[in-house]
């Protein structure tokens, strides 16, 4: 298994719904990226999103709240990876994801994932 990914994301108004809680639209794109950086940085080049397995939002996040992301690759085939993306606020999870990610050549076709 990889070293994990973090990234950290301050909760602003644009990015909220009209309960002044992160917009589920907005958490789902959010997790993409940190799910992205995970396998780019496993695979050393480009990759496409090619499946979300499961998404949990298990606690609103207003706004003002600092969102932390953490992404690990936890499985790894010839040329796609799993990656799981845990949300956290003051250390509390508030969302959580899981994500196939597919390593892609310059024309975008799927290419072998190098052996680490």
């Amino acid at each position: 298994m990889t070293q994990p990914t973090t990234t950290s994301e301050l909760i602003l108004p644009e990015h909220a719904n009209h309960y002044g809680t992160l917009f589920g639209g907005n958490a789902l794109d959010l997790l993409a990226k940190a799910a992205f950086a995970a396998a780019f940085r496993q695979v050393g080049g480009a990759v496409v999103m090619a499946a979300v397995r499961q998404v949990d939002f298990t606690a609103p996040v207003a706004v003002g709240s600092l969102l932390d992301l953490t992404a690990q690759v936890t499985g790894t085939g010839q040329t796609s990876l799993t990656v799981e993306v845990i949300g956290t606020v003051a250390g509390r999870r508030v969302i959580s994801g899981g994500f196939v990610m597919v390593a892609v050549d310059d024309a975008g076709r799927p290419r072998a994932i190098p052996e680490t």
